[in-house]
């Protein structure tokens, strides 16, 4: 079966949560947004190419920072409303230079800082 990105559950913005995830560990790394043209341009590529609501563009990761993710696999969810790209990250996924965007944790009420950003 042929997939077509139309075929995807945008909301309101014409945006679907994507959320990145290491292929090789499984770790969670990020979550961003795509639009329609991003899903294509990202399958087109193997290059994860994400929308950017703060600067209404494109945004293909590590474009200026060299921390690339390359798609390994590309998944929709039942209810078509988000996906989920296997990547193969190169350095760390978090503008703040951490590994993955999801470094705290709430535990017993308090926010705990699981890891530093990389040196």
């Amino acid at each position: 079966m042929h997939f077509d990105p139309q075929s995807l559950r945008y909301d309101e913005s014409g945006l679907i949560p994507a959320i990145a995830q290491d292929h090789a560990t499984g770790e969670v790394l990020m979550m961003a947004w795509m639009n329609a043209e991003a899903v294509v341009q990202t399958l087109a590529t193997g290059r994860v190419t994400y929308w950017s609501r703060s600067r209404q563009s494109f945004w293909i990761k590590g474009e200026s920072s060299g921390h690339v993710q390359r798609l390994v696999d590309f998944r929709v969810d039942c209810d078509r409303d988000c996906v989920l790209v296997l990547v193969d990250q190169t350095g760390p996924a978090c503008h703040t230079n951490r590994r993955s965007c999801f470094y705290t944790a709430v535990r017993d009420g308090a926010e705990v800082e699981l890891m530093q950003p990389i040196a």
